[in-house]
């Protein structure tokens, strides 16, 4: 069953955390590193500016668990807090259905 993690941040810094996220997401896909996201979705909040949602998808849950207990993923969530100025939520959610339209 696919997984997805919404992580709920607040930053003023966005331009930044989407160079370290772009640059991590490079990273993984040209190592093929098991576990590797499949898909990430940058929200931003219309009522509240600096507030956004990240929705990352992963082929399981083992697999977002693996990505997880990567050094690289621990080091971007380190370099992530910097950026942020709040700690970020983390959302765990099986995905139940997923349609591409139009």
């Amino acid at each position: 069953m696919k997984f997805a993690q919404i992580i709920d941040f607040e930053t003023e810094r966005i331009d930044e955390v989407r160079d370290l996220m772009r640059s991590y997401e490079e990273r993984a896909r040209s190592q093929e590193r098991t576990g590797a996201p499949d898909s990430r979705t940058l929200l931003k909040d219309r009522a509240h500016p600096n507030r956004y949602l990240a929705v990352v998808e992963f082929d399981s849950y083992e697999a977002a668990m693996a990505n997880s207990e990567a050094p690289e993923t621990t080091e971007l969530a380190r370099q992530l807090s910097t950026l942020m100025t709040r700690p970020p939520v983390y959302i765990d959610c099986d995905v139940q259905d997923r349609q591409t339209l139009g």
